[in-house]
């Protein structure tokens, strides 16, 4: 069965023909593209060598002079905090509020795909992909261990004493701020941009496509580049996510593990997860990733109600809706907080520093996102990519950071002294170890952070090999980036543990924030694309022209 040619009939940019062969389905349900395709032919050099060649050169200049190449990006990054935090804030607010006037448009209607486009996967499956694709790991460690920092280290400028109960609502609050809705949103709007520049206007799997709108066709000539300068942050990013995950996961095994944490077991746990995570990309959307999503899920909603049980409910319910309250009412307070009044440094390095990394992975996660959005209206992706996971985070939050000011002010345990002494990821053990059956969760807890990495990391992966591949469309076939999902495992792989086992990872780490600030202003430059959609939604309202895609039965498998 074939796919069907464009309509010559459709002239007009944003519903013109078909940019690729036409293709056939395989025996085994995949799409393949008729013809052989050498991956050199499908390589884009323009977006691949680049990105490639700045990885190399911080690693060998870490290797050479850490001390040097640490104190220039660290400069370069507080110059870029200090001279543009204004810009961060009043972005990530305007992206929340620019998200809440879409949703209640008449641009809320549109179908991403056309009006006879089919789902990519069921309502289900695609909340436990988007939910996995951007929590990550972090809410599972970071929710105990960074209440504590804001208990103990409120900004000078508010006048809070440490360790107060006025603290401990700021540190509750703080987390609804970081870890929710505003997050999302600078997640949630760039993948709409894209889910309806590629589907309903035909645009290639390039984040220049979410310019078009704004800067008409000629912005493609520039396309390499900017899709250079975003891959480039998320690769840094995931080096440095996957050697932390390894730390943090040696860190755990060391507890059921004689010896200590070594470059020769960083490496095997690095190899187990990189080798986990390309064979998911490599699958497919409907097998390892949406298979994975959905367990990582249900392993959260079980660790998340083995707590709320087991832990201190009350007090988690009763300082989730206070400190709830405190984070409406101090919203835009809060949000708009750079400390340039009192000289205080706290902004820069929690929030605005929070928003530099949200916007540096924004823009190549918003391509697998919108990708997998087909099908749905936009008021759908916006529940499904913005409201129902920042709900998700926000009960993880009651409940996760809950339970650690908990025990921190109420029952003399120090968890702030575990997270000087040993780390992060050791005040979450912790307070596994105050909770009953300890011995068989914290085991099953270093699973459940392993499928949490793995998670986050295919379907980033995907959308690396996709982008790194040439010609890809909405009727493309999406196996033809495999081997670029495979080489980019393995570098990811490879400077994570480098870094992690010889030089540490704070230098790549700062290279990823650095491709916040280019981020931002792409980001905000493509918002202009829903302002225009916004005043002319039928410019969206393209016929489909792919209609012979899989059904979903109700559990959102094939039929």
């Amino acid at each position: 069965m074939s796919y069907p040619h464009a309509d010559p009939s459709l002239s007009s940019p944003w519903c013109g023909p078909l940019r690729y062969p036409a293709m056939r389905r395989g025996h085994s349900g995949d799409n393949t593209i008729s013809g052989e395709m050498p991956m050199i032919h499908h390589m884009r050099p323009l977006v691949f060598w680049p990105t490639f060649l700045i990885l190399l050169t911080a690693v060998i200049g870490s290797l050479v002079d850490l001390e040097a190449f640490l104190g220039f990006t660290s400069q370069l990054n507080d110059a870029i905090l200090e001279r543009f935090s204004w810009l961060f804030s009043l972005g990530s607010l305007y992206l929340l509020v620019l998200a809440i006037a879409v949703y209640v448009s008449p641009l809320g209607r549109i179908r991403i795909g056309g009006e006879n486009a089919e789902p990519l996967l069921s309502k289900t499956r695609w909340f436990s992909i988007t939910l996995c694709t951007t929590l990550a790991v972090g809410v599972l460690f970071w929710t105990t261990a960074e209440p504590l920092y804001h208990l103990m280290g409120p900004p000078a400028s508010l006048g809070m004493e440490a360790g107060s109960t006025e603290a401990a609502l700021f540190a509750m609050s703080t987390m609804f701020l970081h870890w929710t809705f505003t997050p999302y949103a600078i997640y949630a709007v760039p993948a709409l941009i894209f889910a309806l520049a590629f589907y309903n206007r035909r645009q290639k799997f390039s984040i220049s496509s979410m310019l078009e709108p704004v800067f008409g066709p000629r912005i493609t000539r520039y396309s390499g580049l900017i899709d250079a300068l975003a891959l480039y942050s998320l690769v840094a990013g995931m080096a440095a996510t996957l050697g932390t995950g390894a730390i943090t996961l040696a860190g755990g095994l060391g507890q059921y593990i004689e010896g200590d944490t070594n470059p020769l077991r960083l490496g095997l746990i690095i190899a187990v997860i990189v080798v986990t995570f390309v064979l998911s990309a490599a699958s497919g959307l409907k097998k390892g990733i949406a298979r994975l999503s959905a367990l990582n899920a249900w392993l959260l909603l079980v660790l998340g109600l083995f707590v709320f049980v087991f832990g201190p409910t009350a007090f988690m319910l009763q300082i989730g809706v206070e400190s709830f309250g405190v984070y409406l009412d101090n919203f835009f307070t809060r949000s708009l907080f750079t400390g340039a009044a009192g000289n205080d440094q706290w902004p820069h390095w929690w929030s605005i520093f929070y928003w530099a990394i949200w916007f540096a992975w924004a823009p190549v996660a918003s391509l697998f996102l919108g990708r997998i959005s087909r099908g749905y209206s936009v008021r759908d992706f916006l529940r499904i990519n913005l409201l129902y996971p920042s709900l998700f985070a926000a009960v993880w939050i009651v409940i996760f950071s809950g339970a650690t000011l908990y025990f921190q002010m109420r029952t003399g345990i120090d968890l702030h002294s575990v997270l000087d002494d040993q780390g992060v990821e050791h005040v979450l053990y912790r307070l596994f170890g105050e909770l009953p059956l300890s011995g068989l969760w914290v085991p099953l807890l270093l699973f459940i952070a392993f499928i949490s990495y793995v998670t986050a990391a295919d379907s980033n992966t995907d959308a690396i090999g996709n982008l790194c591949t040439r010609g890809l469309t909405a009727d493309s076939d999406f196996s033809a980036g495999i081997p670029m999902k495979i080489i980019w495992g393995v570098v990811v792989g490879i400077i994570a543990w480098v870094m992690t086992s010889f030089v540490g990872i704070d230098g790549v780490k700062m290279l990823s924030n650095l491709g916040g600030l280019p981020a931002l202003v792409i980001i905000l430059l493509a918002s202009g694309s829903l302002w225009h959609w916004l005043r002319d939604p039928s410019a969206l309202e393209c016929p489909d022209t792919s209609t012979n895609h899989e059904q979903l039965d109700a559990q959102g498998q094939p039929q």
